[in-house]
């Protein structure tokens, strides 16, 4: 291989470092949803053919985070505000299901590993960085979910804390704005204790109550900063 021929691969080392490119930026909202993904234009920017780029929308597509339109073109996935109360009870529903498990079927490893995560979360919130918000708390879910030994609930659950990523860093910039960000890690922290005693009953009430909040605080930031009227019908459980 040339120098040429290595000095492009380094600079676009194929399709892996455009899709953790795009992937990170899409999640942070560094892309907007509905932002156009031309494939010329990125191939430019990352210095490559078309090939590796249309591999990575190809990949980002297989996770949801972007649409190709019947034009063949593409945009960065939607955030589909209407559909959020079926989110949210499809959420509700898993967070309890397999905080219920973790709590009847946890090991004392599965403790440790669920502290853990909880103090990755922790140092990811003093520092601000909402993408390691975004990452360290669903590790910290789904370090719960492996624990309940229910492999079918813990992937649908993970796609589910993946699909709302997005809208989890519109959550936290409100969060720090109204100085509650520690409710967040202290909600957790009851999770993990609740779990701890084996308490199914209050491991159960305690997601439900987690699931809710974030819906009640995303709410809020949407009539705060984009409608004076929002309004949907959400079937989350009071």
């Amino acid at each position: 291989m040339s120098q040429e021929e290595e000095n492009k691969r380094a600079k676009g080392s194929g399709w892996k470092s455009v899709y953790d490119t795009l992937r990170t930026e899409i999640l942070s909202l560094d892309l907007a949803p509905g932002q156009l993904l031309d494939e010329t234009t990125l191939a430019e920017r990352f210095d490559m053919s078309r090939s590796p780029v249309r591999e990575a929308l190809i990949r980002l597509a297989g996770e949801e985070l972007v649409v190709t339109l019947p034009n063949r073109s593409t945009i960065v996935a939607p955030l589909e505000i209407a559909t959020f109360p079926k989110y949210i009870d499809a959420l509700d529903i898993a967070q309890r299901m397999n905080t219920r498990l973790a709590a009847e079927c946890h090991t004392d490893e599965d403790l440790r590993i669920i502290a853990r995560e909880q103090r990755r979360f922790e140092a990811a919130v003093r520092t601000g960085d909402h993408l390691a918000m975004s990452a360290t708390n669903k590790d910290f879910h789904m370090a719960i979910a492996n624990a309940g030994r229910n492999p079918y609930l813990a992937s649908f659950y993970g796609r589910l804390l993946d699909e709302g990523r997005r809208m989890m860093h519109l959550h936290f910039n409100f969060l720090e704005r109204t100085t509650e960000a520690h409710l967040l890690t202290d909600e957790h922290d009851a999770m993990l204790e609740a779990i701890r005693a084996r308490d199914v009953a209050r491991a159960d009430e305690l997601a439900h109550d987690h699931t809710r909040q974030f819906r009640d605080r995303f709410i809020e930031f949407l009539r705060e900063n984009y409608t004076t009227n929002v309004v949907l019908g959400l079937s989350l459980a009071a």
